[in-house]
């Protein structure tokens, strides 16, 4: 089965870049620099960034369903990214970690999860698409717990 995997819009985050840290302090999110490779993977590009480069750390609401699986946690965003979008590609920042992923139905009601190793996620993917009632899949980085990309049928 086909799957599409795509991160953030870019033109949602654009004008982020341009706040002031007491700006962004203002809306919960902080401005860093890469300081370890593999630490900061971009959600709109689904990149990491490398070390040294800006990125921003904000608060997303990234299941607003109207449910109780409703949530909000942080990501990582740099500037001038472009949005992945892709048919049955897993970008390397999913394939390189362990991902917990949340199957949801069309009212944003969980149905499945599961842990899986990115180098193994095409499977679960499959696995939890079977599933005529859900609607789409969001990836989470398992250990921090943060949202990564969403997951639909091609």
């Amino acid at each position: 089965m086909s799957f599409r995997i795509s991160g953030l819009p870019a033109s949602q985050f654009a004008a982020w870049f341009s706040l002031s840290d007491a700006e962004l302090a203002q809306r919960h999110a902080v401005r860093c620099v890469a300081d370890a490779v593999h630490s900061f993977p971009c959600r709109v590009s689904l990149t990491d960034a490398e070390v040294g480069q800006e990125v921003l750390l904000i608060n997303y609401e990234h299941q607003p369903a109207a449910s109780p699986f409703r949530a909000t946690h942080a990501i990582f965003i740099r500037a001038g990214e472009q949005t992945f979008d892709a048919v049955d590609e897993v970008p390397d920042a999913l394939r390189r970690r362990l991902l917990s992923l949340r199957a949801f139905d069309a009212a944003g009601m969980m149905r499945h999860a599961d842990v899986v190793d990115g180098r193994e996620l095409e499977g679960a993917v499959e696995t939890m698409l079977a599933d005529s009632k859900t609607a789409y899949l969001h990836a989470h980085f398992a250990k921090p717990g943060c949202y990564a990309a969403r997951i639909e049928r091609a």
